[in-house]
């Protein structure tokens, strides 16, 4: 799911500058990261990386 964020290009700009960022997700990512205070190596490897679960997931379908 995507969410379209109106901003001022200046503001944009600035926050860009200031964060070292230029990509516009990455940037919300780092502000919400910074906001939590939450380091971003706290995710590990496989951030971004996991799916979903499936229907073929679930316990009672593996025939335990």
């Amino acid at each position: 799911m995507y969410v379209t964020v109106k901003i001022r290009r200046e503001l944009y700009e600035a926050l860009a500058k200031e964060m070292g960022e230029r990509d516009p997700e990455k940037l919300v990512e780092k502000l919400i990261l910074e906001k939590l205070n939450l380091p971003k190596d706290m995710f590990g490897v496989d951030r971004n990386k996991l799916s979903s679960f499936t229907e073929k997931d679930r316990m009672e379908d593996r025939g335990w």
